[in-house]
């Protein structure tokens, strides 16, 4: 059958259209003659009937090119209608092209002109008037059926073209469980308008509206969304325990195509995201556009955001450089896929090797350096000084010596927002390894630092912990109630970084506006409330307290530093304090300590270094007093 659930073979359509075709043409004749057949035009129709028949192999012929059998009758479309009348409108063209041409000639018509013209009518309005009255029928008989079975009121909030589509895509699902009770948008002067007879209303709304239609549901189906306005709707519904699903990207559909499978629960990442950022493009492809590249720490959360960030860029050749094989070759295939164009090279190895990497600087000769790679886990290294001061601060000290000995033109630092008033290792290892390259700017090379706070989605970010958690039944952990972190997406802070990189001049650090800080318990809670649970019933949150080294409030600046605006509303830079000339030294004797293995020498004299190092819940504290 055409209007079931299962698509109608082809050649049935094709037959139908034959049909209608031969209809089409029978009745143009029919018209034509004025709806009389005597002999003298019988033997008209006789004199055209291999013309006809051909003409009607003509228009076979273009209804095969132009796929009209292909689309699905009781789903047509725009593009289905366009399609057909593309086909009739040229197959009649040709008849005409014929005409002219044995005109000149001084040969008889191919077919006569009225027949032509009467046809093309009669052909659009036979084929598209099928296909329409199948649609028709399939909507009034089997949709209303099925909108009989008890099915969830949803509003969907936005009302431009993806929240059109998401309509049409929900209603052509005979298996959706929705019902389409109204469009919100943020836009006064839709207010009170339909889109395919469904009412839109304001999302101030909202409220109202969940209450009068017992709503459990709402689809986000905006592309481009005010991300404030955009969080007060997640706001109301987070607090009305309606569930929260997104329609994503248009790039993401398949084949250009959307179905109601690809509406997902909304991400914790979506929720804290912010509006979008603006950068220089023009600035960033003068500073990065035909030149080698090397980003450190390639395989990384950071590392890999910024390659993906710098295949934007073209540049001439970017290095892929870290120890970690797997992700690597994960990179390398995400990259070959996605970014065809950008040239870059793999290569395995480890920033603390002084050899391999002066071999890596002398085969490539790359003129930019971002600086990625290093051990974050604060607990780990709190546990493991040594391994810190060899790959955060050696490692660091080797590619800021290579940089200078190669004529680097810029080397920018990836740091954090730990190395400020510093409470454990990792973070006063990132502030020494900021003390190195800030002191070594020269007038050939420039070193940068970039400054920022935790990011949504890394690979050391709480956020995979808490939805690991979540998945095997809980309990939530974390570490202190009063724990507050910022937080940024990593194509936000990778692009930061290249706006930064352009614009630095040479021994500046540059902090990012990372918005207001938010407590983890809060963020542990819209976890489970955006996964349709329910804290204290389905899952619970457990307190561990907090862990060696760990802050309860993180920071940007440190007391002796303020900040100077920037051309870039969320690029600010630290005027930091002058470092003592002897720092170089003391840094050298830190890297040799790490053969003594000695945890205590060695962080002893990180505390001399950075003298606001103050340990924190940990065994260091002793070195404090």
């Amino acid at each position: 059958m055409i209007f079931p659930n299962k698509k109608t073979p082809i050649w049935i359509i094709l037959s139908i259209d034959s049909i209608l075709l031969i209809l089409s043409i029978l009745l143009s004749y029919y018209i034509r003659f004025e709806f009389i057949f005597n002999q003298i035009k019988i033997e008209i129709l006789e004199k055209y009937f291999h013309q006809t028949i051909i003409y009607l192999f003509l228009k076979a012929i273009f209804f095969v090119f132009f796929k009209v059998y292909q689309g699905i009758i009781r789903h047509t479309s725009i593009q289905d209608v366009k399609k057909i009348f593309y086909a009739i409108f040229l197959v009649t063209v040709s008849g005409f092209t014929v005409n002219m041409l044995l005109f000149l000639f001084g040969k008889p018509y191919f077919l006569p002109f009225s027949i032509l013209i009467i046809d093309f009518l009669i052909s659009i309005f036979l084929i598209l008037g099928f296909r329409f009255m199948i649609k028709i029928f399939y909507i009034e008989i089997y949709q209303k059926s099925s909108d009989k079975k008890e099915k969830e009121n949803i509003i969907i909030y936005g009302a431009g073209v993806s929240g059109l589509i998401t309509k049409r895509t929900i209603d052509k699902d005979i298996n959706s469980n929705f019902k389409i009770v109204g469009f919100i948008d943020d836009s006064i002067k839709l207010k009170n308008t339909r889109l395919q007879g469904v009412k839109i209303y304001h999302s101030r709304e909202l409220k109202t509206l969940i209450k009068k239609h017992n709503i459990k549901t709402i689809i986000i189906a905006i592309q481009n969304p005010d991300y404030e306005n955009k969080n007060n709707i997640i706001e109301i519904c987070v607090s009305n325990s309606i569930k929260i699903l997104t329609v994503p990207s248009s790039k993401k559909w398949i084949n250009g195509d959307f179905s109601t499978s690809q509406i997902k629960n909304i991400n914790i990442e979506d929720l804290l995201g912010r509006n979008p950022i603006y950068l220089n493009p023009e600035k960033i492809n003068n500073e990065v556009s035909g030149k080698i590249i090397l980003v450190t720490g390639a395989a990384g959360s950071i590392g890999s955001g910024i390659v993906k960030q710098l295949a934007n860029y073209n540049p001439l050749k970017t290095i892929l450089l870290d120890q970690a094989e797997s992700p690597l070759y994960e990179l390398e295939q995400e990259l070959t896929q996605s970014f065809q164009n950008f040239n870059f090279e793999i290569v395995i190895g480890d920033v603390s090797n002084q050899i391999r990497m002066e071999k890596l600087f002398d085969h490539f000769n790359p003129k930019l350096v971002f600086h990625a790679a290093a051990y974050k886990h604060v607990p780990l290294m709190e546990d493991n000084p040594s391994e810190a001061v060899y790959t955060n601060i050696l490692g660091t000290k080797n590619l800021v010596d290579l940089s200078i000995k190669f004529k680097i033109e810029k080397f920018v630092l990836i740091s954090t927002d730990k190395a400020v008033n510093p409470t454990n290792v990792m973070g006063a290892s990132k502030r020494i390894a900021e003390i190195y390259a800030q002191s070594s700017t020269n007038e050939t090379t420039k070193f940068i630092t970039a400054r920022f706070g935790n990011v949504l989605g890394s690979n050391g970010s709480v956020i995979p912990l808490f939805k690991r958690q979540i998945e095997q039944g809980g309990p939530i952990t974390i570490t202190d109630k009063r724990v507050t972190r910022f937080f940024m997406t990593i194509p936000e802070a990778c692009q930061l970084v290249l706006e930064a990189g352009a614009m630095g001049n040479g021994g500046e650090i540059f902090v990012f506006d990372m918005g207001k800080p938010i407590k983890i318990e809060d963020l542990a809670k819209k976890m489970i409330q955006l996964s349709g649970l329910e804290e204290g019933k389905d899952i619970e949150i457990k307190i561990t307290g907090l862990r060696p080294g760990e802050k309860l409030y993180e920071e940007l600046l440190s007391k002796e530093e303020n900040t100077i605006p920037t051309h870039h509303p969320k690029i600010l830079k630290a005027k930091v304090r002058n470092n003592d000339s002897n720092l170089k030294i003391d840094i050298q004797t830190l890297i040799k300590l790490f053969d003594s293995q000695n945890n205590i020498e060695i962080v002893k004299l990180m505390k001399k270094i950075v003298p606001e190092y103050i340990s924190n819940n940990s065994e260091y504290v002793m070195l404090d007093k």
